[in-house]
């Protein structure tokens, strides 16, 4: 395997597991917002803000492995990416360090708390939204050259129905994930009705998060014929993602000897298997470009700080994974922490 193609596999799965904590971050904060209202009938608010409120932090830790591993294995692809991506990556920037703030002072300023979550549920949802909208301008057709120099043709990319049908998808995406882990949560904390609020919505977003998915790639500009063949080519990995999908979902279903439905933690996993496989499927239709046609794997490579990167990401992980195991028993676990008041 060359060592182009362990770069980007590295870097995928790094975006893979950042768009699934991305998912659930963003996403618990719009539940938050949206059941932070005290009378409603549900706990969902406090079980959404439970989850939220150690959790952001992993996210942003991923985040910025990401954006290294995008300079130093790619440093050839930053000119051409900084340049196209420079309006959605800095309203993005902006956004996350306006909600990174707001979560830093939210349990020191309790007078602006009803002004904290709505930032955090807005920005929830306006966040992804600017991350998703970066992958149709990798498609092909936005992005010309002029005297050397890259143009992304934001009037043509802005009035192009598929960039609102992958803002559509990343939202039902995010907003699926969240529901089905909140549920899961839920249940770990025993708060039946923030477990029944969350499978509810669950149960509809599911087959609208497949459907947007389809009608997503029906949407693709007419230079984007390639990966469209790329992705008919991967049906295989895509047809195992479908069935994870019927797997987890059909999981929500199921009866307990009690009465209660739903297997959560059957359907967290299983989504996040289909997700895996949809993206891995994606990422590989993709390939050979980063951005079509101008830029490929092999062209924004370098080889010269690669193997020095692998052994620093060795370490590190080697200290972080101790860490999130603790995170995890801490925060995720621990009864004390998910019961509390």
């Amino acid at each position: 395997m060359e060592a182009s193609s362990v770069a980007i596999t590295i870097l995928w799965s790094l975006l893979f597991v950042y768009s699934m904590l991305g998912s659930l971050d963003f996403g618990a904060g719009f539940w938050g917002m949206v059941y932070s209202n005290e009378n409603k009938n549900t706990n969902a608010s406090v079980i959404a803000n439970k989850f939220l409120s150690p959790a952001w932090e992993i996210t942003n830790v991923f985040l910025v492995i990401f954006v290294v591993s995008v300079v130093t294995f790619f440093p050839f692809a930053t000119t051409l990416l900084s340049s196209i991506l420079l309006v959605p990556v800095a309203l993005g920037l902006f956004l996350l360090t306006v909600r990174t703030t707001f979560m830093v002072f939210e349990h020191y300023a309790q007078r602006f708390r009803t002004l904290l979550r709505i930032t955090s549920g807005v920005t929830g949802l306006i966040l992804p939204a600017l991350l998703v909208s970066i992958l149709p301008i990798t498609l092909g057709g936005f992005v010309d050259f002029e005297n050397d120099y890259p143009r992304l043709h934001y009037g043509e990319l802005m009035t192009h129905p598929t960039l609102y049908m992958h803002i559509a998808f990343g939202l039902s995406t995010e907003l699926f994930i969240s529901a089905v882990f909140l549920m899961d949560y839920a249940k770990e904390a025993e708060d039946w009705s923030a477990y029944h609020t969350f499978r509810k919505h669950a149960l509809w977003l599911g087959p609208v998060s497949i459907l947007v998915a389809v009608l997503t790639i029906g949407t693709f500009p007419v230079e984007a014929d390639w990966i469209v063949q790329n992705i008919e080519a991967n049906w295989l990995w895509f047809g195992l993602s479908i069935v994870f999908f019927l797997i987890g979902y059909s999981a929500l279903f199921l009866k307990h000897r009690d009465g209660k439905r739903g297997f959560a933690r059957l359907a967290v996993v299983s989504i996040i298997i289909q997700y895996g496989l949809a993206i891995y499927a994606y990422g590989s239709a993709h390939l050979p470009y980063l951005v079509y046609p101008d830029l490929t794997v092999a062209d924004g490579f370098t080889s010269a700080s690669f193997y020095p990167m692998l052994i620093i990401y060795a370490i590190g992980f080697g200290i972080l994974i101790p860490g999130f195991i603790l995170f995890w028993k801490l925060f995720l676990k621990d009864r004390r922490y998910l019961k509390q008041e």
